[in-house]
């Protein structure tokens, strides 16, 4: 049941269509009471077809639903037809749909407009506005404080969508930190065996050169000596890189240039992280171990903003190319600073900023955290172009 419920959720579509459909039903049925069947039963067809898209176009039903509303009440004059439409329900419908998955205030606006459209069929049609005028506003009184409670529920789903996002990346990033520990620890080891054994194996050959001639049992000594290094080297070597045989995955692995940042901010943005972006320059060009340093700064910075830049955090995001070098610049909305033991305000208690200072100490640039006068947390960091690599 939970799985259907998931899956009609991702489907708004769907479930709006069968609240559509028994709303043309009720219509159906009503049009017995009515003197003019096939007028009726027009009206009766359309009205329920803006609740059918309600959460597609939430502004665009809910005005069409309006305009409805006021032609059924004109037809109803024209006509001198007083028997009522079931499917006017769906006026409330959109109200609830506007404060639940708009905002208050379009919903205010709507409000206003069904206040507007209730007063005009009641004094068109001449209905008595006791009675019928109580029912209407306590029915758009539900419908607000119905979709003030979903509301609420859909912003705490949200908060705890971003929050888990944010556990993902920061237990993904502690395994892909740990990953990168031991790859650069069987690099240096790597190092070390390749270069001793080298180093033996040019030592002992230039000796058996000279000593070919004038000591054979020297140079042999010397040649066994190459030979079981080399075999000693080359088992180390298996071992080592035997280790290094499994890559990561494709997802794994960041996208390379401007894709790979819009990718990030559009992540960000799902999960309630307003974000601004700013490319300037040509950056899809630039080597890649430039280009991943630009992503994992943007990356950083961007997690550091939605953990700790408050309730509703922003973000801006700038990436300038210029003919020497790459200019990073986020920006965020600040928070509630962590201070570190010498009481210096940083931004988290992780190793994120360390990682940023490192990689972009690594490719030879510059980096700078604090934050700015006015609260905002400020991450500025340049890494140097080399035209002769690029070309």
């Amino acid at each position: 049941m939970r799985r259907f419920s998931l899956w009609l959720r991702d489907r708004p579509l769907v479930s709006d269509s069968v609240l559509a459909a028994a709303l043309l039903l009720l219509e159906v049925l009503g049009v017995a009471n009515s003197d003019h069947k096939l007028t009726y039963l027009g009206i009766g067809v359309l009205l329920p077809v803006p609740v059918a898209f309600r959460r597609l176009y939430p502004r665009v039903m809910a005005a069409a639903m309006l305009v409805l509303s006021i032609t059924s009440a004109v037809i109803g004059y024209l006509t001198e037809d007083n028997a009522d439409h079931i499917a006017l329900l769906g006026l409330g419908i959109m109200l609830y749909t506007l404060v639940a998955y708009v905002g208050r205030r379009e919903g205010l606006w709507y409000a206003g407009g069904l206040v507007a459209d209730s007063a005009f069929s009641f004094l068109l049609l001449d209905k008595p506005s006791g009675t019928d005028a109580l029912f209407t506003a306590m029915f758009y009184l539900l419908c607000w404080t119905l979709a003030e409670f979903i509301g609420a529920r859909h912003a705490y789903d949200t908060e705890v969508a971003a929050r888990l996002a944010v556990a993902d990346y920061d237990r993904e990033r502690r395994a892909h930190d740990a990953v990168s520990f031991e790859r650069t620890r069987i690099a240096r080891e790597l190092h070390d065996v390749v270069a001793h054994a080298v180093s033996v194996i040019i030592v002992q050959a230039d000796g058996a050169r000279y000593a070919l001639r004038r000591d054979p049992d020297i140079a042999e000594q010397a040649l066994t000596t190459i030979a079981g290094t080399g075999r000693e080297a080359l088992r180390e070597l298996r071992r080592t890189v035997s280790l290094l045989r499994i890559e990561p995955t494709l997802e794994q692995v960041p996208q390379h240039g401007t894709a790979g940042i819009a990718k990030l901010v559009e992540v960000m943005r799902s999960i309630g992280l307003a974000v601004e972006l700013e490319l300037t320059g040509e950056l899809d060009s630039v080597p890649p171990e430039v280009s991943l340093g630009v992503h994992r700064v943007v990356q950083e910075s961007l997690t550091n903003t939605l953990r700790h830049a408050g309730a509703h955090p922003k973000a801006w995001v700038r990436v300038l190319r210029g003919a020497t070098d790459i200019v990073i610049e986020v920006t965020d909305s600040g928070g509630i600073p962590v201070h570190d033991p010498t009481g210096n305000a940083i931004k988290g208690g992780g190793m994120g900023l360390a990682g940023m200072r490192e990689r972009i100490a690594v490719l030879g640039g510059t980096i700078e955290t604090g934050r700015a006068p006015d609260g905002a947390w400020r991450v500025y960091a340049t890494i140097p172009l080399d035209t002769a690599d690029e070309s």
